[in-house]
């Protein structure tokens, strides 16, 4: 199996606090959609999930379709279209609008496709000031960190530390009332929004038939960054269509509930173009850029596709225990947890880090909890084939090799097997009470299984196998 980056999985391991804040939030969580889709209170829950992942399944079945269609309907209502096979081409396009626009300073409301490509950082290099509007992604900014959770991305830092970063970088005296921070924070982005040339936004669901870009928010800020600044550009990947305005009761009802366990988030937007002549707000230019950045190859997977499905609600990350142990920043690129673990190696490549697709224990909470319906564990099992095939191309570890065809082997002779049982049951036996590895194996203990066998152990063998016992029970039936 590859090997995963354990120095800093031990790091947060170890680290207490860390343990119990994500443990503490995506508890929370959990309990809040588990009450929200309940018999009682969504009697249909799982009828919308299927009628989700119907409509989904349709839509990236025919997407050219749906992308023309929802381009058509854009510039109808005055906005205009861009296509970008990769982050390059957005910054490009940015960088080239901020200077006929004459404005340097950015406002943004929380975009996770921005930063799959390091929107904020590469805008900087051309001067251009970036400044994220959401309370969370405006901390890590000020960090200069990751997301370390999909929906809530300052997850992992306390009052303590907001408060030492606003003093450091913000020029203020320190304050450690939440509320008087979240005060602080509105103040500055105030000014910002008034003084920003462009707004830039992400979206949850584009409609197809109408040409609408739909935001889900609870602070509004995504309605102050596409109404301030003149000029309003979405950044959206090209699998967030959905055909029809009335299949987005289908995915509202679902978003909110697994994301943060709201029946519905306090802002939904709905927004079609620039300002019309009898409209009092909203921006004079609207953008939509469509993003490709690695899209397109999932879609040619036919059992892969259905990555795209994805909505971005963050629950399958909640419910993951390997996701609530090492937490978000563990993980190589942006999307951390279960989903990360499926459209990282397909967006980069297996062997870029190998060991995601193995960072699981197959337990399906997050298959259970989808609200789309994305098989996970099962793409993690194309996945780790994938990357033991290429392995194997590579022969970069005939160890491993060696052992799984020896295992191979030993399992099509039922007899050997059980001899090799019968001789484990009667060797590998530990002290009453003590575990097999930690007792008798204790070579384990250091190695590749250390970090293993810190958390787990395994019993001592039973002196009697099953085969065996099963040959007593026939015998004491037949007599």
């Amino acid at each position: 199996m590859p090997a995963f980056p354990l120095v800093k999985i031990e790091e947060t391991l170890s680290n207490d606090y860390l343990q119990n804040a994500v443990y503490t939030s995506t508890g929370r969580l959990i309990v809040k959609r588990k009450d929200l889709v309940s018999e009682t209170v969504l009697p249909d829950y799982q009828e919308l999930r299927d009628q989700a992942n119907r409509i989904k399944r349709h839509t990236i079945d025919n997407l050219d379709y749906y992308l023309e269609q929802l381009e058509s309907k854009v510039v109808e209502h005055g906005g205009k279209v861009l296509w970008c096979r990769d982050g390059g081409e957005v910054v490009d396009f940015l960088v080239k609008l901020a200077a006929e626009k004459n404005t340097n300073l950015i406002v943004k409301s929380k975009s996770m496709v921005t930063e799959e490509f390091g929107m904020n950082e590469r805008l900087a290099e051309h001067g251009l000031e970036p400044v994220e509007t959401d309370l969370g992604e405006f901390i890590i900014q000020l960090a200069h960190e990751k997301p370390y959770h999909i929906v809530l991305p300052a997850l992992h830092m306390t009052r303590y530390q907001v408060a030492d970063l606003f003093t450091e970088k913000l020029g203020v005296e320190r304050e450690e009332v939440i509320e008087k921070q979240t005060k602080i924070a509105r103040t500055v982005l105030r000014q910002k929004f008034l003084h920003a040339g462009i707004g830039i936004t992400g979206a949850n669901f584009l409609v197809a038939e109408s040409g609408a870009v739909v935001m889900a928010t609870n602070e509004g800020n995504g309605r102050f960054t596409s109404t301030a600044p003149k000029v309003h550009v979405v950044i959206a990947g090209i699998e967030k269509l959905v055909p029809r305005a009335k299949d987005l009761a289908t995915f509202l009802k679902l978003l909110a509930r697994s994301a943060t366990g709201q029946p519905l988030t306090v802002y939904t937007s709905f927004l079609s173009g620039p300002r019309r002549p009898n409209e009092i707000d909203g921006p004079e230019e609207f953008y939509l850029v469509l993003l490709d950045n690695g899209r397109t190859k999932l879609l040619a997977d036919r059992e892969k596709r259905q990555s795209l499905y994805c909505i971005r609600c963050g629950s399958c990350l909640n419910h993951c225990p390997v996701y609530r142990k090492i937490g978000g920043h563990n993980y190589p690129w942006v999307y951390s947890g279960p989903i990360g673990s499926i459209i990282t190696p397909q967006y980069q490549g297996v062997m870029q880090s190998p060991w995601l697709p193995f960072a699981s224990s197959l337990c399906g909470a997050c298959a259970e909890v989808c609200p789309v319906k994305i098989e996970i564990p099962k793409l993690l099992l194309l996945l780790r084939s994938d990357v033991n095939k290429a392995k194997e191309k590579e022969h970069k570890n005939w160890l491993e090799h060696l052992i799984f065809r020896g295992w191979a082997w030993l399992m099509r002779h039922p007899k050997l097997f059980e001899l090799g049982g019968m001789m484990g049951s009667a060797v590998l036996t530990a002290p009453e009470g003590g575990g097999l590895i930690r007792n008798v194996l204790p070579f384990f203990r250091v190695g590749p299984l250390k970090a293993w066998i810190k958390e787990r152990d395994l019993p001592p063998l039973p002196e009697k196998s099953f085969r065996q016992l099963w040959r007593e029970r026939v015998r004491v039936e037949k007599h």
